[in-house]
């Protein structure tokens, strides 16, 4: 499952225990991102809440299918299956169109967002994957494009922030060997402001 030693949902205790209870899926089931974590509860408790608030918040402008949609991206850019899977499963049950998801995998698969979005969606995928790949080329001249295309500053803090947080969760999953599960891949908490939901 993992390169290092993790705690299974059943010899969980305290700190950990109360974690996992708030994000088991059926059966008691651990998403094995997060077991790679369970070493360290309070580095897990944090990963959760940026989990949480960056991709299901209701305060967050941009709908989740999209915040889903970047980190397949980033997931890509970064040759992570684990996380391309994952969040593909959840992209592709929040468009409830598979044909549809299919086209927005291939086109991103090819680093060909125009093929299937918007201009606006377009540039949106294209600043995560400049942050992904070459951070230090952004420039200003590319936030004030996306301003050109109607996204405002708190769209662009929003995609800025998942698409970090995705090339840290890559980073996780590629760092430790984190193996897919075989199954009930992308869960994910309710779309609420509150942490234990």
């Amino acid at each position: 499952m993992t390169w290092i030693k993790t705690i299974s949902y059943d010899d969980a205790t305290g700190k950990l225990k109360s974690l996992y209870d708030r994000i088991k899926g059926p059966d008691n089931h651990i998403d094995h991102i997060m077991m790679a974590q369970s070493l360290r509860p309070h580095t897990l408790e944090a990963y959760m809440c940026v989990d949480k608030n960056l991709l299901h918040n209701r305060e967050n402008i941009i709908p989740e299918v999209f915040l889903d949609c970047i980190g397949v991206y980033v997931s890509i850019i970064n040759k992570c299956p684990y996380c391309v899977e994952h969040h593909y499963a959840r992209m592709a049950r929040l468009l409830n169109d598979d044909e549809r998801a299919l086209e927005i995998r291939a086109a991103l698969e090819i680093h060909a967002p125009k093929q299937t979005f918007d201009d606006k969606h377009a540039l949106m995928l294209k600043y995560a994957r400049y942050l992904t790949q070459s951070p230090s080329e952004i420039t200003e001249h590319l936030i004030e494009k996306m301003r050109s295309h109607d996204i405002t500053d708190g769209e662009i803090l929003e995609i800025n922030q998942v698409t970090a947080y995705f090339n840290y969760a890559n980073r996780i999953v590629l760092g430790l060997g984190v193996e897919l599960e075989n199954d009930k891949i992308g869960l994910s908490p309710g779309n609420t402001a509150d942490p234990d939901d």
